[in-house]
């Protein structure tokens, strides 16, 4: 018993989680999350902006975001409801292979539209870009979180950032460069191809074990049980609204920045190139050093507070893109202030995520991650729709961003709370409790 405990203490402590089969199928799954996300993202921002639509309307745009806020209302089919014939496969398998073939299908629509000739089309298929991309994130999360063990928690997000990144980055990439030398259309149908890492490490690994331990019901009061069940559960918890109000609060001020850096780049005239180097370039090794250090710090310091210091950082991270809009067409600027956001976001990424992953209950994990994560930045996207770009054209880019710094405080500030008095570990799930280690454990 000593010996297992003390080579598990290692591996925790060490790179082994890393290399675990549970740590690497987040990666793979994080791939084909990111990616929906970046083409109606930076990627329709610039092919909107090159276009020449006005920026109100691309910033309205980003209210195709939306959808990714409202996939608790429907989290709870993946949940509930088996898929005939290919069910078969497993709940959560069956359900990876359709909604991923529902992301390649909307994206190849998105690839025919031309926002020149018909901007209402093209909106139309930018949310049923995301309704799919949404849809997808919710059978991907549930997978990986019913994958990983409590004690990989961190590594398994860290693994999941940074695979949601490269696969944002890659289609990013993959966009900009096809899109300079065959058109948007061949662009976006390329980037398709970015949902079949998480469809085919579903049918490797085949249906998570901590469900098959969990799951094993199908009567009609179990399918409602399915659609109230996993709110009901939630919010009786200990200090849950307080919990919820964290998750609304805390990324205002990042989601309300990172959703307009594109504008920044083009006006402050960068080319497609250039972002596509910066951006891509040294914010990749930003990010990845970003995890790590996130992977590190969590295991040493433990979920609490490797929280609070990753919401401080996300918070100043905004300052650097108000450095580089008073600076104007800097490439130093550039790199620096991406460079910081991507440290300070893959940091972040790990330990916030880990943090949200724990606070599911096993038997509803599709229909509560959801909620929290749609919950996490539906405020920040509505306020980028509806107000950045206005905000932007009467401010200006600089006190714009040293706006966004502001609306971090309550976040920190909530959570400090919250874990001074309590309630962050009493309002923990089983999915940081059951097997191997406990998320509630400081080191």
């Amino acid at each position: 018993m000593v010996d297992t405990t003390v080579e598990n203490e290692r591996a925790r402590n060490g790179l082994q989680p890393y290399l675990e089969k549970e740590s690497l199928a987040s990666f793979f799954l994080g791939i084909s999350s990111g990616f929906p996300f970046a083409l109606i993202a930076a990627t329709l921002t610039t092919r909107l902006a090159q276009d020449g639509i006005e920026k109100s309307t691309i910033t309205a745009f980003s209210l195709a975001f939306l959808v990714y806020n409202l996939k608790f209302l429907w989290a709870w089919i993946v949940d509930g409801v088996k898929l005939p014939i290919i069910g078969r496969l497993g709940q959560r398998v069956s359900w990876m292979l359709v909604l991923g073939l529902f992301v390649i299908a909307a994206v190849v629509n998105l690839a025919l539209a031309d926002p020149k000739s018909d901007i209402i089309w093209t909106a139309t298929c930018a949310v049923l870009v995301g309704v799919a991309g949404a849809s997808f994130d919710i059978v991907i999360d549930a997978y990986r979180i019913e994958t990983l063990k409590p004690y990989q928690l961190g590594t398994g997000s860290g693994m999941s950032q940074y695979g949601w990144r490269i696969g944002a980055a890659a289609a990013g990439g993959v966009a900009l460069v096809v899109a300079s030398r065959f058109g948007w259309e061949a662009a976006y149908i390329a980037c398709a191809g970015f949902a079949l890492p998480a469809m085919l490490t579903a049918l490797i690994l085949g249906e998570p074990e901590r469900r098959k331990v969990v799951i094993e019901k199908r009567s009609l009061i179990d399918s409602w049980r399915a659609i109230t069940g996993p709110f009901a559960e939630f919010f009786k918890r200990k200090g849950a609204f307080l919990v919820l109000l964290f998750i609304l609060v805390h990324k205002i001020g990042d989601t309300l920045a990172n959703l307009t850096f594109r504008l920044l780049f083009d006006d402050l005239g960068f080319s497609n190139d250039e972002i596509a180097i910066y951006d891509i370039g040294v914010g990749f090794w930003a990010l990845i050093v970003g995890v790590f250090v996130g992977g590190v710090v969590y295991s040493k310091l433990g979920l609490k507070r490797s929280v609070l210091i990753a919401l401080i950082l996300m918070g100043i991270s905004n300052l650097s893109f108000a450095l580089l809009a008073a600076a104007g067409h800097s490439n130093i600027g550039m790199a620096s202030a991406i460079g910081f956001e991507n440290f300070a976001s893959g940091y972040g990424g790990v330990v916030v995520v880990a943090y949200f992953s724990a606070l599911c209950d096993l038997r509803f994990t599709a229909a509560q991650y959801a909620l929290i994560s749609a919950g996490a930045s539906v405020v920040g996207r509505f306020l980028t729709g509806t107000t950045a770009g206005a905000l932007i054209e009467h401010f200006g880019y600089t006190n714009f961003y040293i706006l966004t710094t502001i609306l971090a405080l309550p976040g920190i500030v909530l959570f400090w709370w919250m874990m001074r008095s309590g309630l962050v570990d009493a309002a923990m799930g089983t999915a940081g409790e059951i097997g191997e280690g406990d998320a509630r454990s400081d080191p």
